[in-house]
């Protein structure tokens, strides 16, 4: 597929404009961008519908795969979901609000406190997560099996170099 889009157009005009630069790196970036932004909203209308945000689903997720009884400490939920202590507190106290996880301090551990599923949050996430995935399967379709299967080696390798470079540790 060679049609000229909004990238490719800003590419031709940097080309006209400062031939002395390679504007290519923008080619991958830039379509990288602006598919980030059109999954993210497409997943986001789909959170929205089910009355949470992306981040109150990422740690319903987190507690759902760690299997029953879907608890876990509110510390190992910030790692899991890749975000501070103090935006993992604040989507859990949003889900506290709204009757979908349960938070209890930690026996032993003044600072510490679990986190659970409440039989409501368990019977939302397992209603999500396939309309999620199905999401998702749409956003690919444009892509055969074996052309998802490369960009999604590409996408590692160059997760892995780039973190590498701006030295963000492996998870």
């Amino acid at each position: 597929m060679n049609e000229p889009d909004r990238v490719a157009r800003m590419i031709e005009q940097w080309n006209r404009e400062r031939p002395d630069i390679d504007p290519s790196a923008m080619a991958v970036i830039g379509r990288m961008r602006r598919l980030s932004d059109t999954f993210t909203g497409v997943l986001t209308d789909n959170y929205r519908s089910y009355g949470v945000g992306e981040g109150e689903f990422d740690v319903m997720c987190a507690l759902r795969r760690a299997g029953r009884p879907f608890t876990l400490p509110q510390g190992e939920i910030a790692e899991h979901t890749m975000v501070t202590a103090g935006a993992t507190s604040k989507r859990v106290d949003r889900l506290v609000g709204a009757g979908l996880v349960s938070r209890e301090q930690q026996a032993g551990d003044a600072r510490g406190r679990m986190v659970s599923l409440t039989p409501q949050g368990l019977e939302l996430i397992d209603e999500m997560y396939p309309r999620h995935l199905e999401k998702e399967r749409h956003l690919l379709a444009p892509l055969t099996a074996v052309e998802q299967s490369t960009l999604e080696r590409l996408l590692r390798k160059l997760s892995f170099g780039t973190e590498a470079q701006v030295g963000i540790p492996p998870i």
